[in-house]
Order: structure tokens, then sequence, then C-alpha cells
């Protein structure tokens, strides 16, 4: 990353900037935003372009479209919410091609914004389409990236435009999460901390193989822990089991073992008969959970365990939550880790898999040294993967390193 153009390098006055921005923001039925900290993200990069006279373009989806028209899924919110952050009319066009974009554009001055309609309403965008990356591209002198979120998808909008562009860069999201990302993952403060929890072992496996190369603790919580826990021979109840990934889940603990990196699953549960909010719950060791029982949260101890062995660390990694945690009854667990990640005297990144709705749901965004706007993106840069978007941008050829 750190050898690609970013705005910072390039000049913008008086040019057309096409940015790709990352919109993707949850509303309503009522169309109203209900979070808008992607909008809120994007600032920097687009007040910079304000400031230093530049004409912009902004472009985003919202939602699955699949291609077609959808009142529900429009840009106008954002436009309504984006105009009110930057104090200033953010101009608005119901298509992302033709005349009347083009119209718009050309009567674009210095300084001002325009916001295209959802880029997904183009079938064309997510097929990558060359010919719809040409019309993109030919809107603008200057193509900018700040949609971390969407950096993982080669869309028209995201990888095929840059082939019609002489100078792609990245704007200072981009940079941000790339740089917060490099300094946790490949030049990171040890004692490294990695946090890995959500549904699903099959979804992790990738991430847990390419962090134990990297940490000296791995901790694995939520749902995907009880595959673990079953490849060690416990009983896990009603509770997901992969049983094709069982031979995997094996091989990441002798990993750790033979890597020397302490790896840790809960010791307790919280457990019911359902995942219900109104379902009566007990707390039970991991040797103990009932049969045809669930545990959608980690216990007490399980808190206490994994929060001392984030007392030493210098660098902490989190993605996935510990459980369900979206009711109350089972959220103490989730909770439990934020407050631990959010007091350790450590850089600490969150990304992905709900982890970033957690911490903000507890109100310790400032307490966090870093939260990913991206979910797909993040958990492929944990992957070790290459992220299309981003390989697709402009070399800066002064940073060859």
């Amino acid at each position: 990353m750190n050898n690609k153009l970013c705005l910072s390098d390039i000049d913008v006055e008086g040019k057309r900037c096409f940015v790709r921005t990352d919109f993707n923001v949850p509303l309503d039925e009522f169309q109203n935003i209900t979070d808008d900290t992607r909008i809120r993200a994007s600032l920097p990069t687009i007040n910079h372009l304000i400031d230093s006279g530049a004409k912009i373009i902004l472009a985003s989806h919202l939602g699955r479209p699949k291609g077609k028209r959808n009142p529900l899924m429009s840009l106008k919110p954002v436009r309504a919410r984006l105009s009110r952050l930057l104090k200033q009319e953010v101009k608005f066009v119901e298509e992302c091609i033709g005349p009347e974009v083009d119209k718009e554009v050309a009567d674009l001055k210095e300084g001002e914004v325009l916001l295209l309609e959802n880029l997904r309403f183009y079938k064309e965008e997510t097929d990558n389409d060359p010919e719809f990356s040409k019309k993109l591209a030919s809107l603008a002198d200057l193509y900018i990236n700040d949609a971390f979120g969407s950096a993982h998808r080669a869309h028209a909008s995201t990888e095929g435009i840059t082939k019609f562009m002489k100078i792609s860069a990245c704007g200072f999201l981009m940079k941000k999460e790339i740089d917060y990302f490099h300094r946790a993952v490949s030049d990171p403060a040890h004692p490294v901390v990695a946090i890995v929890g959500g549904a699903k072992a099959s979804t992790k496996i990738a991430v847990l193989l390419n962090l134990l190369e990297k940490v000296d603790k791995l901790i694995v919580g939520g749902g995907l822990a009880f595959t673990f826990l079953k490849a060690r021979g416990r009983e896990i109840g009603n509770n997901i089991l992969e049983e094709e990934m069982l031979p995997d889940v094996r091989k990441i603990m002798d990993k750790a073992k033979e890597r020397g990196v302490k790896f840790y699953l809960p010791v307790d549960f919280v457990v019911a008969e359902k995942i219900d909010p109104r379902a009566q719950t007990k707390v039970v060791t991991s040797q103990e959970i009932p049969e045809n029982w669930v545990a959608p949260d980690i216990g007490p101890a399980s808190v206490k365990l994994f929060s001392e062995a984030l007392q030493d660390a210098r660098t902490i990694i989190w993605n996935g939550p510990m459980g369900v945690f979206e009711m109350d009854i089972f959220s103490r667990g989730t909770m439990g880790i934020v407050s631990a990640v959010s007091n350790a005297y450590a850089t600490t990144i969150v990304g992905g898999g709900d982890t970033d709705v957690a911490v903000h749901r507890a109100g310790a965004e400032d307490s966090i040294s870093f939260i990913s706007t991206g979910g797909g993106a993040f958990l492929e840069l944990l992957e070790g993967k290459v992220l299309p978007a981003l390989a697709a941008l402009t070399d800066n050829p002064d940073k060859k390193h």
C-alpha cells in the first residue's frame, strides 16, 4: 500500500475528480439513515477536494438492488445528510451515466459536489463491464478511491474504471485503513493478540491460519468456538457444529502449539433452551453444556480469562463478536471484551463481523485506536489476500518499497 499514489500526492485544482466512496449506510423503513459513520469517514477526502478547488463527482452503492432501480435504495437520503455535514448543497443526479450526468458534470464549478445515483442500479457495475467502466471514467480527469469497504470487489467503479484513467489514487480514508492494518499485521508492536469471533469456523479458517504467523496469542469465541471444542472431544449441546471443518480446526490448534502461540477458547457459557430475549438462562462450564441447549454468549470466567490475556498486549486485532450481542440478555460477553479492548494499553484495531456495531453500542469508539469501515475487505486483508481495488491504483514512482 505504501507504494500507491495518494490524494495528497496529486494536484487536483480545477480537475474533475471521480471519487468512489462507501455510502452503504443503514436505512430504516422511512428512509432515514440510522448510522452515518461511513459518510463522516469520507469527509476528510471530500473537504480536501473542496478546499483545493476540485470539481467533485461522488459515486457509491447502497444495498443490493441487483442491477435494478429500487427507490428504497436510492442515495437521496445520503445527499441530504452529506449536504448538512459539508454545510453546502450537494447536487444530485438520478443516473450514473448518460446525457443528464454529462450536463451536470459540465456545469460543475470548482469546489462543487455532485452525487450520482446508486451504482448498483446498473448490472454492469458488479459485472465490471468495460464499456460501463469507460463511461464512468469519461466523466473525470482523476480517479480517487476512498471506499475501503468495497476494496475487495473488482467492480466497474472500483477496478474497471482505473484502466481508463491516467491517474488513480487512494483517498485519505483508504490510506488510513491500510496504514493501520499494516501497522497491526505487517509491522506490529509485540505481544500481538488476535480475537476472532463470529458464527462459523468455515468463514474464518483462512484468517486464523494467516494470523498464526503473526500473533503471540489467539482468542477464539462466538459460534465458531464450538467446532474447536468438539475437536477437543467436548459435547456442545445444540450449537453450531461444522463437521467438515474438524480437520481444519485441529490443524489450527496443532499449528498454534507448534509455533508457541497461546490459544484460548471459552471456559464457560451463558446457555438457554433457545435464542430468545425472554429465555431463562444459566452459566455453565464448557464441559457442562446441556443437551439440546444453545450457548449464545460466553460466560464471566471466559471474559476474565480473555481480559487477562489482553493485559500485556501492545497490539490487539479484533474481528467478530463473542455471541448474539444484539439481544441484551446475551450481550455481556461481547460487551466485556469491548471493555477489555478499549482499556488496553495497546494499538487496538477493530473491524468486520458486526464488531464495530458492538463497540459503538457500548459507546467505546473513542477508546479504540482504529475502527475499520470494511467488513469483507478487512477479513480478506486478515486472510493475507490482495484487494483488487487497491492493486488497481497507480503506483507512486517515489515509493518503490
